[in-house]
């Protein structure tokens, strides 16, 4: 059950109208760091959680974004103010209304004509909002890691958006969205960490061997660190094909119905190596004595 509070989480104090900053802020309102896209992902989590703690949690900070997005999308509406008046009304000449539209050199002019200068659920470049966005998998150690990134993305966008405007009371909402990013970020860490043992992910240990194995695959400027040496890492200076100890080739196990199929098939369509035959494109080509 949802209940709706009609005043914001944050008040938002938007001095002037700017299309532009409106259509960057979309990113957040219908992007994949988005608001949206945090609380459709915790809210997939939080119905699948058997965990009390956990699912508590999640629930919590799921409906904190939609508290988000309502900001943002509040923001977006107070700086579309004025071009959503003037659009409707015809109030401006032609000429000043799609500069004022398309001064930040976006696109702010396709929102404003298609979505009436409101929020619609795109990103800054007009991309729709997609549940692909989503990327729950249902194991909670995963998830969790997954829940952290997407926080500390989201983090990054809005210190780039908090760069790109001198209004202080945008800079204000957007510097207190931002806070609350880190504060996602330490509750899921806590309660990644509150899973013991929280890796590997999953139930199956893998091979220990193969676990820590660092393979030099990319020749050329090598450099090592903690994240292939010390701690039981075995590095593979120049690992040859198969590190399995076989061959390297793929094979399958036919059925004898099967394998008579395939080598009918493969003598059908066989090459021959010495066959020299006159194509198109040789018939069509330019001779290399004729002016």
């Amino acid at each position: 059950m949802f209940m709706h509070n009609k005043r914001l989480q944050y008040t938002v104090r938007v001095a002037q109208p700017d299309p532009g900053l409106a259509n960057l802020l979309l990113e957040q309102f219908g992007g994949p760091q988005g608001e949206l896209a945090a609380a459709m992902r915790y809210f997939t989590q939080a119905v699948s959680e058997d965990d009390p703690g956990r699912k508590d949690m999640l629930y919590d900070i799921a409906t904190e974004e939609l508290s988000h997005l309502e900001i943002i999308g509040s923001i977006v509406v107070m700086l579309n103010k004025g071009a959503k008046g003037n659009l409707a009304e015809g109030v401006e000449a032609e000429g000043e209304l799609y500069r004022s539209l398309t001064g930040a050199g976006n696109d702010s002019h396709v929102t404003s004509l298609l979505y009436g200068a409101g929020a619609p659920l795109v990103n800054s470049a007009g991309v729709p909002w997609s549940a692909a966005y989503i990327d729950t998998i249902g194991e909670p150690t995963a998830d969790l890691r997954s829940n952290i990134a997407a926080e500390a993305r989201a983090k990054i966008v809005y210190e780039r958006l908090i760069n790109l405007t001198d209004d202080p009371g945008i800079k204000d909402a957007l510097g207190f969205l931002m806070s609350r990013e880190i504060a996602h970020q330490m509750s899921f860490e806590k309660a990644l960490h509150a899973i013991q043992p929280n890796f590997p992910q999953g139930k199956l240990p893998g091979d220990p061997e193969l676990n820590r194995t660092y393979f030099n695959l990319s020749q050329g400027g090598e450099m090592r660190g903690a994240w292939n040496q010390g701690q039981d890492w075995i590095y593979v200076d120049e690992p040859h094909p198969a590190v399995d100890g076989g061959d390297g080739s793929a094979s399958v196990q036919l059925d004898e119905h099967s394998a008579s199929a395939v080598e009918a098939m493969k003598l059908r369509t066989q090459s021959n190596p010495e066959a020299q035959p006159l194509t198109g494109a040789e018939l069509g080509k330019v001779n290399s004595g004729q002016q």
